[in-house]
């Protein structure tokens, strides 16, 4: 059964400085929320905290109300499925499975035949007699998830499970527990460094940077419109254009651009992502701005173009996305159109962002 994870307030240190500071998060039960962040950001903190293999500095890990502070990692509901799978290669797959039900006291024969049962929902039936040492990287990880959803935990923890296989292997995973999703009910916290996991697998994503929340909410109004430099780099934005706002429009190098929402005047960074910005003919009476190619770089059928442009408040550059197929070579003019809708001013690095703690309420849409 599923459980309702509730994190407030969690921070942890190490010496005085803090690997976590203040995070406050809720995991609905039932659903999958990513924690998303480069290396040191204080992901898998989050993780052992929550598992308890951890004790925060402050703070509090409530499941279905339940205070869990002081309460050991075997007895908190939870299980968690590591970067590497850790299985014990004395035994059999279907013994590693059936590992919580034997430590529980249930019979070895009722232990293996859920473990059967297991394996078959990872995809691993007919693996059960096999030696865990004579598994391939991607089934062990199998292996590794069939034995952890076998402690029927309220939680899953997932701790960058799928990081050490190749693109193909991950895509089969994702695709794998995106389908034990729909049937097992179970909750899922899962920590990751891939934007495009924590789409496939998760219902909202909370992205960490140096410890603290930065945002929370559905990955694609992350996309649409991060609160900080750190959410718009993560999940691949280049463009970052400093300027000042004043009656909600944008003054730069790129010259003054109208904002999609009400902005507080002030210093402030225009962000737009790649693919919203269209390359166009120097004449194009619809482009934004007008500049020169001073850079290209393939993405597979598309290509990543730098444009330099050169206004009243400068040099800058923007980047933007050529259509399968196009090609440009380097010093030519361009236009870009850079849409209204795509338009998002965050503060300037090291400026104050949106308190820790404080989740982006979730879109109406539905969509994440």
């Amino acid at each position: 059964m599923s459980g309702a994870l509730q994190l407030t307030g969690l921070t942890r240190l190490h010496g005085t400085v803090p690997a976590l500071a203040d995070l406050t998060l809720a995991v609905p039960a039932g659903s999958c929320v990513a924690v998303l962040g480069p290396s040191g950001s204080g992901k898998s903190t989050v993780l052992r905290l929550t598992a308890g293999l951890d004790a925060p500095t402050s703070g509090s890990v409530h499941l279905d109300g339940r205070d869990l502070a002081g309460v050991v990692p075997e007895r908190r509901g939870m299980a968690m499925v590591f970067q590497r799978p850790l299985l014990f290669p004395h035994l059999s797959v279907r013994d590693n499975v059936g590992f919580a039900d034997r430590v529980r006291g249930v019979p070895r024969r009722r232990a293996r035949e859920r473990a059967e049962h297991y394996l078959d929902l990872v995809q691993l039936a007919g693996y059960g007699g096999r030696p865990a040492r004579a598994l391939s990287g991607g089934q062990e990880q199998r292996v590794a998830l069939a034995r952890a959803l076998a402690a029927e935990p309220a939680v899953l923890l997932l701790d960058e499970p799928f990081s050490a296989l190749d693109t193909a292997l991950r895509a089969e995973m994702h695709e794998l527990v995106a389908g034990l999703r729909q049937r097992v009910d179970t909750t899922v916290l899962l920590v990751t460094h891939d934007p495009a996991e924590a789409d496939v697998l998760a219902d909202t994503v909370a992205v960490l940077d140096h410890g603290r929340l930065q945002q929370h909410g559905p990955l694609r109004e992350l996309y649409a419109a991060p609160r900080s430099l750190a959410v718009s780099r993560l999940l691949g934005g280049r463009t970052e254009v400093p300027g000042t706002v004043s009656g909600g429009r944008h003054s730069s190098a790129l010259g003054v651009l109208s904002l999609p929402t009400p902005t507080p005047d002030g210093a402030g960074v225009l962000v737009v992502r790649p693919e919203a910005v269209t390359v166009t003919a120097p004449g194009d009476p619809g482009a934004d701005v007008r500049g020169t190619v001073v850079r290209v770089r393939r993405r597979g059928l598309r290509a990543l173009v730098t444009v330099e442009v050169t206004g009243p408040g400068g040099t800058t550059t923007v980047d933007g996305e050529l259509a399968p197929g196009e090609e440009l070579p380097v010093g030519a003019p361009v236009g870009l159109r850079l849409p209204l809708a795509d338009r998002c001013v965050v503060p300037p690095a090291g400026d104050a962002v949106p308190p820790a703690g404080v989740p982006v309420p979730p879109s109406d849409d539905g969509q994440g």
